[in-house]
């Protein structure tokens, strides 16, 4: 087989210059051959540093059977798209044309003159995530062509149709998940929420009322994904209802359990830190997504809340705070009018229990009110003394207990929220706090690679971690992988991946359990898919997954998250799954990969900031410098010598960037509600 590309002068082309595949340049020589054959044109386009184009060449291309099944049926031709734009311009228009959208590595297939007939971006070696394999492409574009000639043009919907049929048939013993499914599933669950959504204050259903951090975690992804404004509404008004309720401690921060009435007025006292974990990341991703002053502050003060009244000495995160003091509920929390003025002076004191909701009968017990901020203040410095005052003197009171327990599922969402957050709201302290908390639970809780549940004052307990540990430690290892550029944080969660993989998936079923194969064996063993104090295992474990998968390329990670979601999708009221339906949205909208590169400069951190601020639901971010052991990094070089951006999405990769503008404007996209699919 003559080796074509070896003289060829594009780095792109002489990358695939080993392959199998018996490749031609582009040029009227590949053509007379495909006329003299009698074959159909395979046109694959790329770059060199495109991601997705070497995934396939991995998978595909340097694949003998496929090159030999290939070689026997199609001339193929190799483009380099940087080198022949206008090569590139034609087909991207004719892929865009056929599928409703584009990018690189791009799947032409054109009749001898070169009349595309068939196009689409990056397939699989074999069947996944609702996209045939490439094997099933080629096989089906060799029999339309020879049984269909006439109509080979028009056939695209048709061979769609029998790619999807192959897909299903292949997967005959599972039930994947499908975009045609997943969409009105989604759908669906907004409606049932809208119906359940209390239009005045916020909030689903009736009281008590518990916060819905993961329901509005699918609603905040949902409106980035549709642009759907009711989404967005019912989580403002949600979020508005919370913050200026007794449930958020308007002088310290931070949020109690949940609310005995429907209005949000009292709490039940206790302060957790999954939930506090959870709400900080719905604040800040509201804030993200619509600027709100009051999204804005409440992160902050949630926050500083964790950092003040929640970290341990060794870095961690204590589990809550009580309701009681001193066996009363919520003694250290509520007022009186008098004790208002006591501090205050009269005038500051009539004037704070106004704005605050202190009344002479009280909303608590015994003539006590919680402190409410139903609107901003008029004289917002006024309020910040005030609050400060207060804040003092009820320090002075006695205090809750604190369970000073180091949980790792729940520190594992303390590491999500504060990175992120200290990201986004330009908090280097809050990302440092989350780092330290990292190494506690990487050096304490990991023991042989796998996980204690708990720890306290520096020692590790003797529990074993559940399925939630699992998923949500690798998920803030994620997290901190994204926001500093750290690889080793990378390789932490895939380890913690894989033993969850291996210890709490049934080998026969696929599907998921809450406690390890090999440990303590109870009565049953539990099983529990339904998100409601906080992401349930196999739902955490299907977003890290998720997202892990799209940081290093690895489709055995995809794939099990699919397999995860699929047992749950659509079998649980929307209120009670959110966070499955969260991660739904990402895996809808991605893979959306980002990879920032450059040396540590002010110009690589403005792209980063653009990148993280985004909020698209499947996008992910690696940052550093160019092959520097992240896999997104992989072969990614600097144009004209400055900080670069790379955007993948669905397995296609756009034009590399360096302007923050130019990356902000791939990122926002529009609306994917009507988005076509790359094989219809």
């Amino acid at each position: 087989m003559a080796n074509r590309l070896a003289n060829a002068t594009s780095p792109y082309l002489l990358q695939h210059a080993e392959n199998p595949v018996d490749w031609w340049e582009w040029g009227p020589e590949a053509f007379a051959e495909a006329e003299r054959r009698d074959a159909p044109i395979l046109i694959s386009v790329g770059y060199a540093a495109c991601h997705w184009c070497h995934v396939m060449a991995h998978e595909s291309f340097e694949d003998p059977a496929v090159a030999a099944y290939l070689n026997d049926r199609f001339v193929a031709v190799k483009v380099d798209r940087e080198e022949r734009p206008d090569v590139d311009a034609v087909y991207m228009s004719a892929t865009q044309a056929l599928t409703g959208r584009g990018g690189w590595p791009m799947t032409v297939f054109a009749t001898p003159a070169g009349e595309p007939f068939y196009a689409g971006t990056y397939y699989p070696p074999e069947p996944r995530h609702g996209m045939p394999s490439f094997r099933q492409l080629l096989q089906a574009i060799d029999e339309a062509w020879h049984r269909d000639r006439e109509e080979v043009t028009t056939a695209a919907q048709r061979i769609g149709a029998a790619l999807a049929e192959q897909s299903r048939q292949a997967a005959s013993g599972r039930d994947p998940l499908q975009r045609d499914t997943v969409v009105p599933l989604l759908d669906k669950a907004v409606e049932q929420l809208a119906a359940e959504y209390d239009e005045a204050v916020g909030g689903f259903a009736t009281a008590p009322k518990f916060p819905p951090s993961m329901v509005l975690e699918f609603l905040l992804r949902h409106h980035a994904r549709t642009g759907d404004p009711r989404s967005l509404r019912m989580v403002e008004g949600t979020c508005e209802g919370m913050a200026r309720g007794g449930m958020y401690d308007q002088l310290a921060g931070g949020f109690a359990r949940y609310s005995v009435d429907a209005q949000w007025t009292v709490p039940h006292f206790e302060k957790m830190l999954y939930d506090n974990a959870l709400l900080l990341r719905a604040y800040v991703h509201l804030w993200r997504t619509t600027g709100s002053e009051l999204a804005g502050r409440v992160a902050r003060e949630t926050a500083q809340f964790l950092l003040a009244d929640l970290r341990t000495p060794e870095g961690g995160f204590a589990s809550a705070l009580d309701a009681d003091t001193d066996g009363s509920e919520g003694a250290t929390y509520v007022w009186r009018p008098g004790q208002l003025t006591d501090v205050l002076g009269v005038a500051d004191g009539e004037w704070a229990a106004a704005l605050t909701g202190v009344t002479a009968t009280g909303t608590f017990e015994h003539g006590t009110s919680v402190l409410t901020l139903r609107t901003d203040p008029t004289d917002p410095g006024r309020w910040a003394r005030v609050r400060s005052a207060l804040h003092a003197a009820r320090a002075a009171r006695p205090q809750p207990a604190r369970d000073d327990k180091v949980v790792a599922a729940w520190n594992g969402l303390a590491i999500s929220a504060l990175a992120e957050a200290g990201a986004l709201l330009d908090e280097p302290d809050w990302v440092r706090a989350a780092d330290r908390c990292a190494d506690l639970l990487l050096d304490l809780h990991l023991d042989d690679g796998r996980l204690r549940r708990v720890s306290r004052d520096g020692v590790a307990g003797t529990a074993g971690g559940v399925l939630e540990d699992y998923a949500d430690l690798a998920a803030g290892l994620l997290t901190l992988h994204q926001v500093t550029g750290d690889r080793g944080r990378l390789a932490a969660a895939g380890l913690l991946l894989d033993a969850a993989l291996e210890h709490f998936r049934d080998p026969q079923s696929g599907d998921f359990f809450d406690t390890p194969h090999d440990g303590e064996q109870l009565v049953i063993r539990p099983q529990d898919p339904a998100d409601t104090a906080a992401p349930s295992g196999r739902s955490a474990l299907a977003d890290a997954l998720l997202s892990y998968a799209a940081l290093t390329g690895s489709e055995h990670h995809r794939t099990a998250a699919e397999d995860a979601l699929a047992t749950v999708a659509g079998r649980l009221p929307a209120r009670f799954a959110g966070w499955s339906l969260a991660t739904l949205e990402a895996w809808l909208d991605g893979p959306r990969e980002v990879a920032v590169v450059g040396p540590d400069t002010q110009a690589r951190a403005a792209l980063h900031r653009v990148a993280l601020a985004a909020p698209a639901p499947g996008l992910v971010v690696s940052v550093g410098e160019p092959d520097s052991g992240a896999p997104l990094l992989a072969g990614r070089v600097l144009l004209g010598g400055e900080a670069t951006a790379y955007v993948c999405r669905h397995f296609s990769c756009d034009a590399p960037v360096t302007a923050p503008a130019a990356l902000a404007e791939q990122l926002a996209g529009a609306p994917d509600g009507a988005r076509a699919d790359t094989v219809r």
